[in-house]
């Protein structure tokens, strides 16, 4: 007798992909501090992990703290900030426990420099206006480096391959200049000069040995 699969019993991946898609809980604050807001405690931590991309609930814990302290707006945390910055953490995914302090950096980093920029636009005087442009200055310099020092530790720090000899044929084309990217093959010459005058110089040798092979032919 043939018998229907039991539905209401999703498998283990099936509801690791689900709870992995699932949209993070919000956080919920009151006078003694915050929570998070879900009916189930347990799911909604593991939701809360799985969007800081930390592995345990101390790691999660430790995280969100941290996250709730750099939303602070006039002088007490703000739920709409601290949301915004844990759907960006969600968004770039860390994939380990580096990448969760440093995505977390990151998103804080964009919210301070937010505030100064709004700081900035509401100078009243010379002195606000210098201040806030030199904050907005630092923190727009510190975001893209940890931009690049995320994509550094996902690539592995793997080192880039330089090839200084080029070699060109006829009817071919040579790319002088630095070109910078990772796990590759980069041609580069410090001379573009040499480079440019390599192509014509090989090219010609290549015509004179058919020349000369063409005449000892023709004397044979």
């Amino acid at each position: 007798m043939d018998t229907a699969p039991d539905i209401t019993v999703p498998t283990m991946a099936a509801a690791t992909a689900q709870t992995q898609a699932a949209a993070p809980p919000r956080i919920k604050f009151s006078s003694h501090g915050f929570c998070i807001d879900h009916p189930d405690p347990e799911l909604g931590a593991r939701l809360m992990a799985n969007a800081l991309g930390v592995a345990d609930r101390d790691a999660m814990d430790g995280i969100l703290r941290q996250l709730v302290k750099a939303s602070v707006s006039g002088g007490k945390p703000c739920e709409v900030n601290l949301a915004f910055m844990i759907s960006m953490v969600r968004s770039i995914r860390p994939r380990d426990s580096v990448e969760a302090m440093l995505v977390a950096q990151m998103v804080s980093v964009h919210v301070m420099a937010m505030r100064c920029a709004h700081h900035l636009a509401h100078a009243k005087d010379l002195a606000q206006h210098d201040s806030a442009a030199r904050a907005l200055g630092r923190l727009a310099r510190t975001f893209p480096a940890q931009i690049e020092a995320l994509n550094r530790h996902r690539s592995h720090g793997e080192p880039a391959i330089t090839v200084q000899n080029v070699k060109v044929e006829d009817g071919g084309n040579a790319i002088v200049g630095n070109v910078t990217q990772h796990a590759s093959v980069i041609v580069s010459d410090t001379n573009p000069a040499s480079a440019a005058r390599t192509a014509p110089n090989a090219a010609g040798a290549r015509r004179r040995r058919n020349s000369a092979d063409a005449g000892q032919d023709a004397q044979a």
